[in-house]
């Protein structure tokens, strides 16, 4: 059998072109200690950490291959967590920038994310209507909260309680109590999606934004307050205390529904509105950290800021209404009535809650973030539609704040989607033009190097000598640009509709445009006399118009420059000669429009890629079509040969990239990444790089490798891919006592949590085998009367000669803590006695007492009816209870003598501060007086 024919492999090398997506939202970060002048933004799968001041990215945390959804920084400022659109969590560290903790809980995008006070817990809720908190210490799964009906859109903990408010786009508005896990109340008191939801003053408001243009602010009463401190029975409440009862009738009059009057924790009573200037639904709503600036914006350019006031200002205020209201009603008084009348103030809640002023930003407003510096100026950076960042400052305590636009990030990126893209023939450059500029880009360093202005462009290339390119517009333009200069040399009107493709001529005198006009025009290089200098400078000539029938799509030479191919909107593609422009060939057989063409080095083939999703490759000498390959499930929108090959690239809209074999109709390997569809890609000359843009905003550069690739070894890692991800896709392990599709654990099953299980029982395997032979050796030993030579298992070896019983422990260790309870799940029971035993083992010689603890509690919990009904582990389960119980209070006690150990040393630090801070004071006075006695001296001296 001869050797299969090689390919060599093309990787993802980098993301570039885009400054933020759209699909998360933009968040402050703090970095060398440093608060708002770092924002962390959503780049497809990755994050994007850029320095507004110098405008540059300068850490980027890497994804894996789902895009990027939702970002919350922790409360200490070191920690990002990461929601992706497949429903996973990580958290990336922000000093290394790895993400090493990563919860599979969600079934659906992550919405939001919301760290608690001390950042020990992470709440997460997702477009599939479940709410997990998350124990980011022990790095696992808490609970699932279930009860919303459709996508949360907002979580936040309480501060003082162990309470959690969420709101979903079910219109609800429900709080739970964690210690017990249920939702104790529900709002109704909404009629659409409730889209943002923040608490403010004290934690004793809560205002929501819906689909409409007010902002329902809601009083929030606890009930333990309340309540009078005599009668702790919770059962008072039914009717005793006369204030509950006013507030009980206060609450049902706003539409609530409450499980039962007992559980009542707080009660919350619709305060008013504040009305929006905007009339669309809310997209943000947000306060910052401080709690004194509310912020919202709709789905347009404008963010409306709102001041909370705090209680004394609040005092202040209605002193002040109180005087006037006195002065009136004195002037009243003198004027006819005797009596002092009696003055009543009220207090509005636009009075509270006052606007500050508006943000109008350059373009529609995707996400937003705000920081209250020491100084009292507020910082609001903004992600927008156009793939921009904007930060804008103003100081909110001045009568009129003036919101100031500081700083943007606008050269990493374009403003539109990439229509073209051009390598420059020493492959160092790269051209991407789109709707408002062209970028010149520095391939190894992926930095902007050129921006310059044009219409909106369809396609490109570098002229020969790569110091000019020439660029085909949408209103049929040719506009040729200098690139040493940057300056527009000359616009050309080539056609009198949309110019959709150019194509250099093999000599490099001239190229071909084709149009909507239904022409193709031949164009001449020149060099014309330059009215403002003495040089010459480029230019073109039209030499020669092809009139058609149809309108022209695409157009392109053959390298010996004797033919023309030109697709047409019939479907067809006509083949022309060059010379005479006399008719040669007619490649019929696409369905819908071929769109993208290319001819290969050598002018033997030529490749169709038609909107009907097919590619078809003829022969260029008598035009048969030679195999037709239904290429993506989607238009196939752009189209190129490797140099000096028969193999070549597609790009689809079904946002995937394709390389096949035009000799052997193969295909040979996928090229994955883009999120939405892609408009075109690039070959580099040499054949190395692909550079491609997408509707994400992003242009992705993908290298040549040295590594070859096997046809059959990458189809069998395409079914290994497609069977993994059926592996997540299958139901979840049953668990007794709890309904199909009811999830009330944390996790989720997914391939890593099944290999962890087929890791626990190789694991389990080796050591019966192990004690097995142990038992032989035993007996052979006592037959021979000496020790005989046992063997060492070569993994037991690997592990540095360990027992049996230590591998278990070192691969229940192995396991990430987020993915042991999952990995459990999915054991098969006849592992478990054996998994007992061997804790048994572990707790008594005290090794990881509290990982093997959680694994025996979630076993029992599970298997619970078999172990029960099992005669054989009756035993064991008495053994572990007592070694279990006595090995806890051992640990317990350890980390209360630590607790206690640490405390005292706290105690130490403070009361030595404390000293130094006396001594400090006493040298600050004796200076103070030293100074005093001078002053006295020199007044003395002068009078």
């Amino acid at each position: 059998m001869g050797l299969t024919k090689q390919y060599l492999r093309y990787v993802a090398s980098a993301v570039f072109g885009v400054i933020g997506s759209q699909k998360g939202n933009i968040v402050f970060v703090t970095l060398r200690g440093e608060k708002g002048r770092y924002v962390a933004v959503p780049a497809c799968e990755h994050v994007f950490i850029w320095d507004l001041r110098k405008g540059e990215k300068i850490l980027i945390l890497q994804g894996l291959k789902q895009e990027v959804t939702c970002l919350c920084p922790s409360p200490d400022g070191l920690h990002l967590a990461v929601g992706y659109e497949d429903g996973s969590i990580r958290i990336f560290s922000l000093l290394s920038g790895e993400g090493n903790v990563t919860f599979n809980g969600h079934k659906a995008a992550i919405t939001t994310l919301k760290y608690d006070q001390l950042g020990g817990r992470l709440a997460s809720g997702s477009k599939d209507t479940d709410v997990i908190v998350w124990d980011v210490i022990n790095e696992s799964g808490l609970y699932r909260l279930k009860g919303h009906k459709d996508a949360i859109t907002q979580a936040l903990f309480l501060r003082e309680k162990n309470l959690l408010v969420t709101s979903g786009k079910d219109t609800m508005v429900k709080w739970w109590d964690l210690d017990t896990q249920h939702c104790f109340k529900t709002m109704v008191g909404h009629r659409t999606e409730i889209w943002g939801l923040v608490l403010v003053s004290e934690e004793k408001r809560l205002i929501t934004g819906a689909s409409d243009s007010e902002l329902r602010v809601w009083d929030i009463a606890y009930l333990q307050e309340i309540e009078d401190l005599e009668e702790p029975d919770p059962k008072k409440i039914k009717g005793s205390s006369p204030g509950i009862q006013d507030t009980l009738e206060a609450e049902d009059s706003t539409f609530e529904m409450d499980e039962a009057p007992e559980d009542r924790i707080l009660s919350c009573r619709k305060a008013g509105s504040i009305m929006r200037e905007g009339r669309d639904r809310v997209v943000n709503l947000a306060v910052e950290k401080t709690g004194r600036i509310l912020a919202c914006h709709g789905t347009d350019s404008v963010l409306e800021l709102f001041c909370i006031l705090s209680k004394e200002e609040i005092k202040k205020k209605m002193d002040k209404k109180m005087k006037k209201a006195r002065k009136k009603a004195k002037l009243h008084s003198c004027k006819g009535e005797e009596e002092d009348p009696e003055v009543n103030v009220e207090m509005s809640l636009q009075d509270e809650i006052q606007r500050v002023t508006n943000i109008k930003t350059s373009a529609k407003i995707k996400s937003f973030d705000l920081i209250h510096s020491p100084q009292g100026e507020l910082k609001a950076v903004f992600l927008l539609q156009n793939n921009l960042v904007e930060l804008y400052s103003l100081n909110p305590s001045l009568p009129t704040p003036q919101p100031v636009r500081t700083s943007r990030i606008t050269i990493g990126g374009h403003r539109s989607d990439v229509r073209t893209l051009s390598f420059s023939s020493d492959n160092i450059a790269v051209l991407s033009a789109a709707a408002d500029s062209i970028k010149i880009w520095n391939r190894s360093t992926l930095q902007c190097i050129r921006t310059m202005t044009c219409e909106y462009a369809l396609c490109s290339f570098f002229v020969p000598g790569d110091r000019q390119v020439v660029i085909g517009t949408k209103t049929g333009k040719l506009q040729l640009y200098d690139l040493a200069s940057g300056n527009l040399l000359e616009t050309i009107d080539a056609h009198d509709g949309a110019l959709w493709s150019m194509s250099l001529s093999p000599d490099q005198r001239g190229f071909v445009t084709g149009g909507a006009d239904k022409s193709v025009k031949f164009w001449d290089f020149e060099l014309v006399k330059d009215e403002n200098s003495t040089q010459k400078r480029l230019s073109v000539k039209q030499t020669r118009t092809l009139q058609l029938d149809e309108d022209v799509l695409c157009v392109s030479y053959s390298p010996n420059q004797k033919l023309l191919a030109v697709s047409l909107l019939d479907c067809t593609v006509k083949i022309f000669y060059v010379d005479t422009l006399k008719f040669f060939l007619s490649l019929y057989g696409h369905k819908l429009p071929v769109i993208c063409m290319d001819i290969s080095y050598d002018g033997a083939l030529i490749a169709t890629g038609s909107a009907d999703r097919n590619v078809k490759i003829w022969g260029l000498d008598f035009g048969d079509c030679h195999k037709s390959l239904f290429a993506h499930d989607d238009s196939v929108m752009y189209l190129q040969f490797v140099p000096k090959s028969h193999l070549f690239f597609t790009a689809g809209k079904d946002h995937k990239i394709k390389q096949w074999d035009a000799d052997k109709f193969e295909h040979i390997q996928t090229l994955e990444g883009h999120h939405q569809e892609i408009w075109c890609l690039a070959v580099s000359p040499s054949g190395d790089y692909v550079v491609s843009s997408s509707h994400d905003k992003s242009l992705r550069l993908w290298e040549r490798t040295r590594e070859p690739l096997i046809l059959e070894e990458e189809r069998e890692m395409e079914r290994e891919a497609e069977y993994e991800e059926s592996v997540a896709k299958e139901d979840q392990p049953a668990v007794p006592g709890e309904t199909q599709g009811d999830s009330y654990f944390t996790g989720k099953k997914t391939i890593e949590t099944v290999k962890a299980a087929e890791r626990i029982m190789e694991a389990i395997e080796l050591y019966r085998e192990e004690t097995a032979k142990m038992k032989e050796h035993k007996a052979i030993c006592k037959a021979a009367g000496k020790e005989v030579p046992l063997p060492t298992n070569p993994i037991l070896m690997a592990y540095g000669s360990i027992s049996p019983s230590a591998y278990v422990l070192e691969i229940f260790k192995g396991i990430r803590s987020s993915e042991l309870e999952e990995s459990l799940l999915v054991l098969p029971f006849s592992y478990v006695p054996d998994i007992l035993k061997l804790f048994n083992e572990f707790i008594q010689l005290g090794s990881d007492v509290e990982l093997i603890c959680r694994c025996l509690f979630f076993l029992l919990r599970i298997h619970f009816g078999q172990i029960t009904s099992n005669q054989m582990l009756v035993p064991v389960i008495e053994k572990l209870r007592e070694t279990t119980i006595s090995k806890v209070s051992q640990v317990r006690d350890v980390i209360g003598f630590n607790m206690a150990g640490l405390d005292y040393l706290k105690r130490e630090c403070e009361a030595k501060s404390e000293v130094m801070f006396f001594a400090d004071a006493t040298s600050h006075l004796e200076e103070k007086k030293r100074k005093r006695k001078k002053r006295e001296k020199l007044i003395l001296t002068l009078t």
